[in-house]
């Protein structure tokens, strides 16, 4: 067994390996970059070597920079982890060369599933199903769009060499293939150094599922179940559960077994995934096409790990240790269902904008139960993350916060938890995705598993405002926010009782949430309440400043962020925040209005809506726009971003050209 690992990567992927090499008795060894010296992963790490300055094409993607950085402490093994130099195929050699186990596949298996165009070649040979399409060479976009019409619409374009939801382009007509050829081309080029483009099929109804394989050196290959990953936004995996609702144990096998085949056909080993586009519409079994191999572990690892009992990343280092599988396909047993949930940087109030900055405040969820024990009857919370409070989510990387994975003898249970445990994450200092991921959770069709990777777009075609709150919920919420204002006037009443003044508090409160009025009559002892005559009894352990509560309203138990505001709190539950006025009965007609903030006026500006570069301004002053036409392009994260006319109008000013850094709400154009 190896003595020392390198994980060459950073935040949670780093953070994972490191906590499995170290109940392996592993000694660590962490890379850094600049932007990265004070991170979790570097302080989890036996040893750190600083690579370079912040970007990865500075740090991270230098491989020389690694192999100099494994050699000088003496490491045995390199794990990649995903992402950055996980699937170079010269990394991987570069290692061999170097005497380093590379904990991955071999080289020659890299690139043959590396390139998108070749992998499906492969896959078709190996008695894969593969989606109808075009996967040669295409010469510009008059080119494309001959091919898109040949297939027949819709269809979709992507990069060769892409991933992670970068280089992809869904065209419904020709008029999408002229706009988005071109865009394709540049993200591809931009985030993976490769131009090339191919197109096929797009399968309605489609359902994104994917199959664990797991092979040692000896020719030992299994597959490990599947994964349900159709939550998508902007084809970025958001949610993963395992099993699948839609897969049958048919299914599950026919699809296995193709996987071994394509895995065998390039002499896998290691973990790695092969993924699916499934048709939900049909109902035979056989809709199901390949997409890609991936040549490395995947975000999403942790809920086939909950349902199997196995710890990957473990599995790995064996296997690149030479060790042959102690397993065989007869011996996988899946066992309950495992959600996980992906915790971004991002505002879904604002158009899911990518959101940077220094972590204030950071608490997730405590774990709860064994994450490699007996899944049939250890029921577990589990939070993968690389950050830490006062850390940074930098420009730099991916938005990632952290990864919460729940695990329950059924799907319900599992969902559940979720939404219990979301409710139990305290984030400040930068936006994020947790009320919209507790919104998913909730939601009667991702709940039903009647679920497609177009849910997002189709459940949420005007954005994200909130979950919707049911007339119970903003019931329990007022009586909570009516015994925090009267227990916050009892303190301020102690106070200035020190002084000689003390006033009793109001026991006769109005509280507004939203469009919701709720008359609440209180006792002296504050746990029983008239909610509009009806009785509520009320308990919580809120302290002031605490930030956060654990409320037991009636039967039902909330975990609530409570933040002061004018006239009240702004109470975060259950996938919403909900600004709670309250105010003392007697005055609350009359106060109420005074409280009330009208926004300003940006109906005149284009603005920002997230930090970037603008690369593209399609207008200049005294042009007249229409509703809909492309103003600008801004990049962010290596996507690019078309800013669009929400109205007709004409460009009265121009405040920035291509080329400048943008802050977000950065006023680009002023209309008249």
């Amino acid at each position: 067994m190896f003595k020392k690992i390198l994980v060459a990567n950073r935040g949670e992927i780093a953070c994972r390996v490191f906590r499995t090499a170290k109940r392996m008795g592993i000694a660590t060894v962490a890379v850094y970059s600049d932007a990265d010296a004070r991170s979790l992963h570097v302080l989890m790490a036996d040893e750190a070597v600083r690579l370079g300055p912040a970007p990865a094409a500075e740090s991270y993607l230098k491989a020389e920079l690694i192999l100099e950085a494994a050699k000088a402490t003496g490491a045995d093994c390199i794990h990649p982890g995903y992402g950055f130099l996980s699937e170079r195929e010269s990394f991987a050699k570069a290692c061999a060369e170097a005497g380093i186990a590379f904990v991955g596949p071999p080289p020659n298996a890299i690139a043959a599933m590396g390139d998108k165009i070749e992998s499906k070649k492969l896959a078709k040979q190996a008695g894969v199903n593969v989606v109808p399409g075009f996967v040669g060479e295409i010469r510009d976009t008059e080119h494309a769009v001959e091919i898109a019409n040949g297939i027949g619409y819709p269809v979709m374009m992507k990069a060769s060499a892409g991933g992670g939801g970068k280089g992809m382009r869904l065209a419904w007509g020709e008029a999408d293939v002229r706009e988005g050829f071109e865009a394709t081309k540049r993200e591809g080029l931009a985030s993976f150094g490769d131009d090339r483009v191919f197109i096929e099929k797009f399968i309605e109804s489609p359902r994104h599922i994917e199959i664990q394989i797991l092979g040692d050196q000896h020719g030992n290959i299994v597959y490990l179940g599947e994964r349900e990953c159709s939550i998508q936004r902007r084809h970025q995996k958001v949610v993963e559960e395992a099993p699948s609702p839609f897969v049958t144990p048919e299914m599950r096998k026919r699809m296995g077994q193709q996987a071994v085949a394509l895995s065998r056909a390039v002499g896998y080993y290691s973990a790695g995934t092969v993924e699916l586009i499934v048709s939900g519409a049909d109902t035979s079994g056989e809709g199901f096409y390949f997409l890609e191999m991936n040549t490395r572990l995947q975000v999403e690892h942790p809920v086939t790990e909950a349902i199997t009992g196995l710890d990957l990343v473990e599995q790995m280092i064996r296997v690149a240790a030479g060790e042959t599988l102690a397993f065989g396909q007869d011996d996988v047993r899946l066992n309950g269902w495992a959600v996980e949930n992906r915790v971004y940087a991002e505002d879904p109030y604002r158009g899911f904008l990518p959101s940077t900055g220094r972590l204030v405040r950071y608490a997730p969820p405590a774990a709860q139960g064994t994450p490699y024990g007996d899944a049939a009857t250890d029921a577990y919370t589990r939070v993968d993350d690389g950050v830490r409070e006062g850390g940074e989510v930098s420009m730099f990387y991916d938005p990632m916060i952290a990864k919460l994975i729940t695990w329950a003898p059924t799907r319900e249970e599992a969902i559940d938890a979720q939404v219990e445990a979301l409710d139990r994450f305290r984030i400040e200092g930068l936006g994020h995705n947790v009320d919209f991921l507790s919104a998913l959770m909730q939601h009667p069709r991702f709940r039903s598993g009647e679920i497609t990777t177009g849910f997002i777009a189709e459940e949420y075609p005007e954005g994200f405002q909130g979950a919707p709150a049911d007339p119970e919920l903003l019931r329990n919420l007022a009586a909570v926010a009516a015994t925090l204002a009267c227990r916050t006037a009892m303190r301020a009443g102690e106070i200035e009782g020190q002084l000689g003044n003390g006033v009793e508090p109001p026991l006769r409160w109005q509280v507004a949430l939203g469009d919701a009025v709720f008359d609440a009559d209180l006792s002296d002892q504050l746990d029983t309440i008239l909610i509009d005559g009806m009785p509520v009894t009320v308990r919580h352990d809120y302290v002031p400043g605490a930030g956060m509560l654990t409320a037991t309203v009636d039967d039902a138990v909330l975990s609530i962020t409570v933040a002061p505001v004018r006239g009240g709190f702004r109470l975060t539950t259950r996938g919403a925040s909900h600004a709670a006025r309250v105010l003392p009965a007697h005055i609350a007609p009359l106060a109420r209005h005074m409280i009330e903030k009208v926004p300003p006026d940006t109906s005149k500006l284009l603005l920002c809506p997230m930090p970037g570069l603008l690369t593209q301004l399609h207008v200049g002053v005294g042009d007249t726009v229409e509703a809909g036409q492309p103003l600008a392009v801004v990049e962010a994260m290596k996507m690019e971003n078309i800013l669009r006319a929400e109205k007709a109008g004409t460009v009265s000013a121009v405040n920035h050209a291509p080329g400048d850094s943008l802050a977000v709400d950065a006023a680009i154009l002023e209309f008249e």
